[in-house]
């Protein structure tokens, strides 16, 4: 079994997709769904309120994200749940019937594999729902239940919903509707390990895992990837760890982690002292104190020094998700930020990732504002979309944008500077986050190549060379990115 991540995902730019937010379906609804509540699809979401996105609606916006240069798919989970956000899980082998239930997910994952496009769920492994079939029979018949030693029971009677008494039992992070697995249960832990391979075998891509540190017990993830893998040895396997998941990336559980030790630096350089600070204060990525090029520069030569090259490529790279506020709304509506980070995103090492509407430019704050309906066709900023298409198209153009070496230049001021190199293929990307235009240069050693076609940006190139040593001035305008290439 191979320790490195799937080869695919060096080459992927996903998508992250809040199911019940994303798309509504233009078919006819069934008649028990003719009558339901919802949501006003443009009104500010609510806690509990669902405005009704579906799968179906997902199919029917297969052929927009294929050409926004999408072929991979992350989904938040999609699994039977009363919640909107579908994290808390009712029943592990059935799609929510809201979503379009599994007859959906069986035409929308036959629909993106005909566009050779990726689909990763969201496997939330860690805890269930009180309306989950096994602990359901634990609130109903207490200690006589059969399933009971599969949750962490502390005491008699459970108190699910009267949050004046004890609940008597572990929820994740003290709340009483995600009673937590047993994992040191060899029925709890099967079952698990079973659904997994289910969804594999489905036909599945990969799995995203919910806070898998949650989860302690020697050998679960090993195992998890064990069986995973002997079913699809392409399956990728990413877990959400927001800071050093050195121990998660030995080779024998993940493949990679939601890299928010990227995302945090990026936004606290490119956002500067533009961030709202109450969009992300109590976050678990340092998006604050602003970062000047020096500083931002040590930021990612630590962070790719942390993992092996090969895990570098397989880490899932993002600016925002479902768990943040939007940088659209963190910068203040800062356009120029979002095209900076952006630039910075779709040119580093690992799977880029995009949460939905980010690149319409899709406003909102913490949750639930970040997880708004995706805007109408006549409310995108066109802009923002533009250069989205352009970046990605660029990264499948250029292998080295995906694959090659990343390589400081320089990183001085406001200015930050590096190389992708892949054998003779060789890319600049400079960016000045300052609000002044900037000249800088950068000596190159060796370089017997001279890129000097702008592919992104408007910066003006001018080299300099003798036979040993090449210097390129760049002057950049203010708050802006260029990517050069040969």
């Amino acid at each position: 079994m191979s320790t490195s991540p799937p080869d695919w995902v060096k080459d992927a730019v996903f998508y992250q997709i809040f199911p019940d937010r994303f798309a509504k379906s233009q078919r006819p609804p069934g008649k028990i769904f003719q009558s339901i509540l919802l949501e006003p699809w443009e009104v500010a979401p609510t806690l509990q309120g669902y405005k009704g996105g579906d799968l179906w609606g997902v199919i029917e916006k297969l052929d927009y994200l294929q050409d926004l240069g999408i072929n991979a798919i992350y989904f938040t989970p999609i699994f039977q749940s009363a919640s909107n956000h579908r994290y808390h899980t009712h029943d592990y082998y059935q799609i929510d019937p809201l979503l379009g239930g599994n007859e959906a997910f069986a035409e929308l994952l036959k629909a993106a594999h005909e566009r050779q496009i990726k689909v990763v769920l969201d496997g939330v492994f860690n805890h269930a729902s009180r309306g989950f079939f096994f602990f359901h029979d634990i609130l109903e018949n207490g200690p006589h239940s059969p399933w009971v030693d599969w949750f962490k029971i502390e005491d008699w009677p459970l108190s699910a919903y009267d949050g004046s008494k004890p609940a008597n039992y572990l929820g994740w992070a003290g709340n009483r509707a995600l009673p937590e697995f047993n994992h040191d249960n060899s029925g709890a832990r099967e079952y698990i390990m079973q659904i997994a391979e289910y969804w594999v075998k489905f036909g599945i891509d990969g799995w995203r895992l919910d806070v898998p540190f949650e989860i302690k017990v020697p050998g679960f993830w090993q195992e998890f990837r064990q069986r995973v893998k002997a079913i699809n040895p392409e399956a990728y396997i990413v877990g959400e760890v927001w800071g050093d998941a050195r121990q998660w990336l030995d080779g024998t559980q993940f493949d990679g982690v939601m890299n928010y030790l990227f995302a945090g630096p990026t936004i606290a350089f490119t956002a500067g002292d533009r961030v709202i600070l109450e969009q992300v204060e109590g976050r678990a990525y340092q998006c604050h104190p602003a970062l000047d090029a020096s500083s931002y520069a040590e930021k990612i030569q630590h962070l790719l020094a942390l993992y092996p090259w090969s895990i570098q490529l397989g880490q899932l790279n993002l600016l925002a998700s479902h768990d943040t506020a939007r940088l659209l709304t963190i910068a203040g509506g800062d356009r120029a930020t979002i095209e900076l980070a952006t630039l910075l995103l779709l040119t580093f090492p690992g799977a880029p990732s995009i949460y939905y509407g980010d690149e319409v430019g899709l406003p909102g704050g913490t949750d639930p504002d970040s997880r708004r309906g995706f805007p109408l066709e006549e409310n995108w900023d066109r802009e923002i979309l533009d250069f989205h298409r352009q970046l990605i198209a660029l990264r499948h153009r250029y292998a080295a944008l995906r694959s090659g070496e990343y390589q400081l230049l320089s990183a001085a001021g406001l200015v930050y500077v590096f190389g992708r190199i892949l054998a003779e293929e060789k890319l600049i990307v400079a960016v000045n986050v300052g609000t002044d235009d900037a000249k800088i240069k950068v000596r190159l050693d060796n370089w017997q190549l001279h890129p000097s076609k702008l592919l992104f940006g408007k910066a003006e190139i001018t080299w300099q060379t003798t036979e040993t040593v090449s210097q390129l001035t760049l002057a950049l305008p203010a708050r802006s990115g260029s990517i050069i290439g040969n």
